[in-house]
């Protein structure tokens, strides 16, 4: 029994002994944690964002924008996914295909959408080219018949003034995937004139004056940001030396937005088309639309606000090759507002972001009081092991105490000097813990005295069996003599 405690004491010193290890473990492994979740917050966050058309200006300012937050090495990088439209990049994040969306809201608005930017605005504009422009058709060199057939056309073109006029004509529509000509529908329908009264004429936008070439129009319909080349080239090919095109103005604006709220009623400022005088002359009445950067719901607030801030950072860096990305506007962040803004781009524009510490907040407390506890827990462990130490040192203090008491008892004289040799070990053990500084002065007061006193115990029972007398020796038995009777 005695052993197996013995053995029992031995392992719980050896599992107390070292707890500045387990203790300092534990704070290595708690800052590993800190560490690792620091490293992760610190890896860029890759977003996937549909735009199309592939070869249109949105995918390539979206590509244009990717291209700078990786030079930057921002913390937000961008993934393009390229599609037929905006209405298929719309129904990309519905689906979460996408993270991100270029979307033409009178087109599409995703369903899980909401406003990170308004990546631009559109307006449309009606133009009439001047008379022998080539957007008209009438170019020198040609007969004379189709030359008086030409002014004949010119003379009905110059009367267009109002869009109820367009009826009959042809309009040449600068777009591709009918887009605008769906656009040019909702015009006409508000003016009362059907669509199969006029025939539509698609126009390339990438290169207006080949498409007018081969086929004049009376009237060109365009619809996108003022600073679009295919306007300037559309202007460009309706001009006639000193004779510049006029706008038709869309008077039922107004009316147009009521009844479809996805539209807004704009103008077309005074000389916003510049040319060799002010285009247009005076401010037309008009309808715009806008495209959006729209970003899942679902998305975390700080990914969408670092994102807000980082397409506000790099649109003047962009602007020189890309005129629109100035046009790159903040979303209306009121709770009331036509078009959403998500969370994060709302704090971002609000200026109500969060500091690392509000944002962690939870996390550092919680940190904090698994650190208090580990520390309240090394602490015990600690106090506990000196505890403990404390006792092992004052083992021999005990051992020899109870030598002492052993010592009285002792019968014989070589049991004695067993007993002596058993306190000197004791001795020769406690000056080799004394020359390593392994014991105080609180243990080798007790000690000296537990020594002293067990020497004295063996002295004092030393004398007392010097000086016993001995033990009489036993008297020698009698022997009786045997007697032999006579005559045997």
């Amino acid at each position: 029994m005695d052993a197996a405690i013995a053995g029992l004491e031995r392992r719980v010193r050896l599992m107390f002994g070292q707890t500045w290890l387990i203790g300092l473990g534990a704070v290595l492994l708690a800052g590993s944690a800190i560490g690792a979740a620091l490293y992760f917050e610190s890896l860029p966050t890759t977003l996937r964002i549909a735009v199309g058309p592939t070869t249109g200006d949105d995918a390539r300012l979206i590509a244009a924008m990717a291209a700078q937050f990786d030079r930057d090495r921002a913390a937000i990088r961008l993934r393009p996914i390229l599609k037929d439209g905006p209405v298929e990049a719309a129904a990309a994040v519905d689906s979460g295909e996408a993270d991100l969306a270029v979307v033409r809201r009178d087109r599409a608005y995703p369903k899980q959408g909401l406003a990170v930017a308004v990546l631009r605005e559109n307006v449309v504009a009606m133009i009439v080219p001047a008379a022998g422009s080539l957007a008209r058709g009438v170019a020198a060199g040609r007969g004379a018949a189709r030359s008086k057939a030409k002014r004949g056309a010119s003379a009905s073109i110059e009367k267009l003034e109002k869009v109820e006029q367009i009826a009959g004509k042809r309009i040449g529509v600068i777009g591709r995937g009918g887009a605008n000509t769906d656009l040019l529908n909702v015009v006409l329908r508000q003016y009362g004139i059907a669509p199969e009264k006029v025939t539509i004429v698609p126009l390339d936008p990438d290169d207006v004056a080949t498409s007018l070439r081969s086929h004049p129009v009376d009237v060109i319909f365009g619809a996108g940001p003022v600073t679009s080349k295919f306007f300037t080239d559309a202007i460009a090919a309706a001009a006639k030396g000193g004779n510049d095109p006029h706008f038709l103005p869309i008077t039922a604006s107004e009316a147009i937005t009521k009844r479809l709220p996805v539209y807004e009623a704009t103008e077309l400022k005074k000389g916003v088309f510049g040319g060799h005088s002010p285009l247009p002359e005076d401010d037309v009445d008009t309808i715009g639309y806008s495209h959006y950067i729209v970003a899942q719901q679902g998305l975390q607030e700080s990914v969408v606000s670092d994102l807000t801030r980082l397409i506000f950072s790099v649109r003047e860096r962009l602007a020189a090759e890309f005129p629109t990305a100035r046009q790159i506007q903040k979303p209306d962040t009121d709770k009331d507002a036509v078009v959403l803004a998500h969370p994060g781009a709302a704090a971002f524009i609000d200026d109500h972001l969060q500091s690392f510490f509000d944002k962690y907040s939870d996390f550092i407390y919680l940190g904090v009081m698994l650190l208090s506890g580990l520390g309240s827990g090394a602490a015990w462990l600690t106090s506990y092991s000196r505890a403990d130490g404390q006792i092992r040192k004052l083992r021999p203090v005990e051992t020899l105490l109870d030598m002492a008491k052993t010592a009285r008892a002792i019968e014989t004289i070589d049991a004695l000097d067993t007993l002596r040799e058993e306190i000197d070990e004791i001795l020769r053990k406690t000056m080799s813990e004394v020359e390593r500084k392994e014991l105080d002065a609180a243990v080798l007061f007790p000690l000296s005295v537990a020594l002293n006193q067990a020497q004295t115990a063996i002295c004092e029972r030393r004398a007392e069996l010097v000086a016993r007398p001995s033990a009489p020796a036993p008297a020698p038995a009698q022997v009786t003599p045997l007697r032999v009777a006579s005559g045997e």
